[in-house]
């Protein structure tokens, strides 16, 4: 290969990598380091919802302290919510007294029918320390915002809707930091033992 090539080559690559971090800065994609160095996506931040169990505004700085566990769905999904909720709840089970640091989250994507009445009964029928949070249209839509959620209605023949959306479990270190997350391919002892390792 000639040195002409290999220069234009390296321009190339060169533009490259200048084009895609143009990209991620263009997206609003911000980043930090953790634990080990390495970057990671920005995810999470501050939050106001209404707790299902005690009726009362929340905010994330309430359960500082403790290691966070949060879902994005919605009560009326057929599928992936309610598989979501069970694994984590299984996933608690294996965690004997690690389980008191764990603060686990059920974020409604759909708040029209999702009340904090719906959203109590439907947590506790997964684990009694699985917390519904709902709320305005607007809360919802900031705290999606913050944890990079995709939510969107889909019109049903019926003339009723169901939600679109992403599936995932985020788990956030005691001072509200992302630190990994799960997906419905990680099964629940997968999701204990990453769990007891982190909390240990």
């Amino acid at each position: 290969m000639s040195r002409l090539k290999t220069i234009q080559i390296g321009g190339l690559v060169a533009l490259a990598g200048l084009l895609l971090v143009g990209i991620l800065l263009a997206g609003g994609i911000a980043w930090e380091k953790y634990h080990d160095g390495a970057p990671m996506a920005k995810i999470g931040g501050p939050f106001q919802l209404v707790d299902s169990q005690s009726g009362k505004t929340v905010t994330d700085q309430d359960y500082k302290g403790k290691w966070l566990l949060i879902y994005f769905g919605y009560t009326h999904c057929p599928d992936a919510c309610p598989t979501a909720l069970n694994d984590l709840s299984l996933a608690l089970d294996k965690l004997g007294d690690k389980r008191r640091a764990m603060a686990p989250l059920f974020i409604t994507i759909d708040p029209e029918r999702d009340t904090a009445d719906v959203m109590k009964d439907y947590a506790a029928s997964f684990a009694p320390d699985i917390v519904g949070l709902t709320g305005s249209t607007d809360q919802i839509a900031k705290a999606e915002k913050a944890y990079r959620v995709y939510a969107a209605k889909h019109p049903t023949k019926d003339g009723g809707y169901d939600m679109d959306h992403s599936s995932i479990i985020y788990v956030m270190d005691p001072s509200g930091r992302f630190v990994t997350n799960f997906t419905h391919e990680t099964d629940p002892d997968q999701m204990a033992a990453k769990l007891m390792s982190l909390a240990s």
